[in-house]
């Protein structure tokens, strides 16, 4: 497994994957396509985000999308190819999240979670803190999660 930067061209494809890949969780096409914006990967979020795929010799495995916001990173997006849950693809992303982050300085890596994931981003180390508005669909509460990254060590003392 390799981690990649998208190539302009795979936008399209990564944003079918990210709806996919929410797709697991049981919900109905009308919430999808509510979804549909949150769950898009653009040139825009290229040129302003980090993102990262993950594939192999089979294809794209994942895709991962970390913004950096000051002391704060923030999980935009972090997808799995549905056929490809289990073999470790979505904890080799959120690993590349946490170091990203923490080599650009911030101290805390948000998470914005839908309530299925939540015990993916617990096992990884990250912790409740409150709930957020969903940016697709007005009203519905989301758990923050947050991961503390720990400082860059740069030198011996």
């Amino acid at each position: 497994m390799r981690l990649r930067a998208p190539s302009h061209y795979e936008y399209a494809t990564l944003t079918d994957l990210c709806m996919r890949s929410k797709a697991v969780w049981g919900y109905s096409p009308d919430m999808l396509e509510a979804f549909r914006a949150e769950l898009t990967i653009s040139e825009d979020d290229a040129a302003t985000d980090m993102i990262v795929v993950a594939d192999d010799i089979r294809g794209v495995a994942g895709v991962v999308q970390v913004a950096i916001d000051g002391e704060t990173a923030w999980l935009e997006k972090l997808f799995v190819e549905p056929a490809r849950l289990g073999e470790g693809t979505g904890q080799m992303l959120y690993v590349w999240a946490c170091r990203i982050a923490q080599d650009a300085g911030a101290k805390d890596l948000v998470i914005d979670c839908d309530p299925d994931a939540m015990k993916f981003y617990l096992r990884m180390g990250a912790e409740r803190d409150g709930e957020a508005e969903s940016a697709s669909i007005s009203g519905r509460m989301l758990p923050r999660l947050v991961h503390r990254l720990h400082p860059v060590r740069t030198g011996e003392n």
